[in-house]
């Protein structure tokens, strides 16, 4: 490898996970040339060939060895192999630990909250950002019900704004995903995938939640050839093909609004027959239905995606029974069968919580994996059954998910975990220390 590697990234408009790449790049002081697909048939084809088939942006090549998508590159990242292909690895040993009053998980908007606050009561926040640098609104191309901004913004915009004025107090950010966090004694103990170890006084979990799949046939091996859980990314890549949106909530109303823009038609697919999304999404899905760019296919579910790497995905098989639910009733003779002829199957089912990094803590978790906290009515409701361990946004709250509410939850952490850190230290100062008898009065 040249002293200098060359590194190319394919790039589309209005691609929230590029600028994670790209914003990758920048931190480690690397220089990159990027090629916006968008709009440029010819650079399209190059990238698809160049990425064995692969369709979705972005896709990253060092010294015209295919890295892949930002998954790919995260993970290299986070084993250390990115840096070595870079010509830029620490040959410091790994481990070295460096102790701070607070680790913030996550870089999403409640965590960013929580920084801004922590920062601002000289807590000296350091922030992870896990495996979606800025979290779910990253992927958000217009957030219209965040107060103050009555023209909406978008979410990408609304974060970065975020992470410059938590640096602008002192928060620190960097690249990096939490593995394990333990509770010794006063301190927690905070392992990287890297193997980088950090100290902390306390730890605010901010971490959210990741996009679930549904687990069928062809749904896997075609993510990324026609699969997605990201609307916003790569439905511009489909434009003029039948696309499936799968879900029922705000996400799957806002992703398949947002795909009729490049769609032919859009099939919201749903296993029930209501939505459960708000009003103002399920007026706007009424509306793509009465324009006729849009079909809702109730009691319905996915069972299997057909295609392959090369020509990406073909088809959908799908099953429906006028009581719902029909995957559960394959025997019900009113259950029928069909396929669904389409290019692209996005899934917008819901997210699980990223708390498994807990484990070590012994944190109370629900049933579903989010982070028991205390609630109620004042202090200390973002307070978990872990003396300094507090938790804030999607990681806690399965019912609102709502920026704002991930914003107040994060503002809550912040000051109960300062209250906390304020009685630590002074219970810290009016103990003897180790070996000293008490004063005696």
């Amino acid at each position: 490898m040249s002293e200098q590697p060359h590194v190319e990234i394919y790039t589309k408009t209005d691609c929230p996970y590029c600028e994670k790449a790209m914003d990758l790049f920048d931190a480690k002081g690397v220089e990159y040339v990027t090629y916006n697909v968008t709009g440029d048939p010819e650079k399209f084809e190059e990238m698809k060939e160049r990425a064995n088939g692969r369709e979705t942006a972005p896709e990253v090549f060092i010294d015209d060895e295919l890295i892949g998508g930002w998954d790919d590159t995260h993970e290299l990242d986070q084993t250390g192999e990115l840096d070595e292909k870079l010509g830029i690895a620490d040959d410091a040993p790994d481990g070295v630990e460096e102790h701070r009053k607070l680790v913030i998980t996550g870089t999403g908007i409640a965590a960013l909250t929580a920084a801004i606050y922590a920062a601002r009561s000289n807590n000296d926040p350091l922030l992870f950002e896990g495996d979606e640098p800025g979290g779910q609104l990253t992927l958000t191309t217009e957030v219209e019900n965040y107060p103050g901004f009555p023209e909406g913004i978008s979410g990408p915009d609304l974060i970065n704004n975020m992470k410059e004025q938590a640096q602008r107090f002192g928060a620190e950010l960097k690249h990096g995903v939490v593995e394990n966090v333990e509770r010794a004694e006063r301190l927690f103990r905070v392992e990287l995938a890297n193997g980088d170890v950090y100290t902390a006084d306390s730890v605010i979990a901010a971490s959210g939640a990741s996009a679930r799949t549904l687990g069928i046939p062809g749904e896997d091996e075609l993510m990324g050839y026609g699969v997605s859980t990201c609307a916003t990314c790569d439905g511009a890549f489909f434009r003029g093909e039948d696309m499936v949106v799968v879900g029922g909530g705000d996400a799957a109303a806002e992703e398949a609004s947002f795909l009729t823009k490049f769609a032919d038609t859009v099939y919201l697919v749903h296993r029930r027959d209501e939505l459960r999304a708000e009003d103002y999404w399920q007026e706007r899905i009424e509306e793509h239905v009465e324009n006729g760019d849009m079909e809702v296919l109730w009691n319905t579910e996915a069972t299997e995606v057909h295609g392959s790497p090369e020509d990406g995905v073909e088809s959908v098989s799908l099953v429906r029974n006028p009581a719902g639910h029909p995957s559960e009733k394959p025997d019900d003779p009113e259950t029928e069968s069909f396929d669904l002829d389409v290019g692209a199957f996005f899934v917008a089912i819901g997210h699980t919580p990223n708390t498994d990094y807990l484990e070590g803590t012994d944190v109370e978790l629900d049933d579903e994996g989010y982070i028991v906290t205390q609630g109620g009515a004042g202090g200390g409701q973002t307070a978990t059954g872990v003396p300094g361990l507090f938790g804030a946004g999607d990681v806690v709250d399965y019912h609102y998910q709502q920026a704002v509410t991930a914003a107040g939850m994060g503002c809550k952490a912040a000051l109960d975990c300062d209250a906390w850190l304020e009685t630590e230290a002074d219970l810290a100062e009016s103990e003897p220390a180790s070996g000293e008898a008490p004063a005696d009065d």
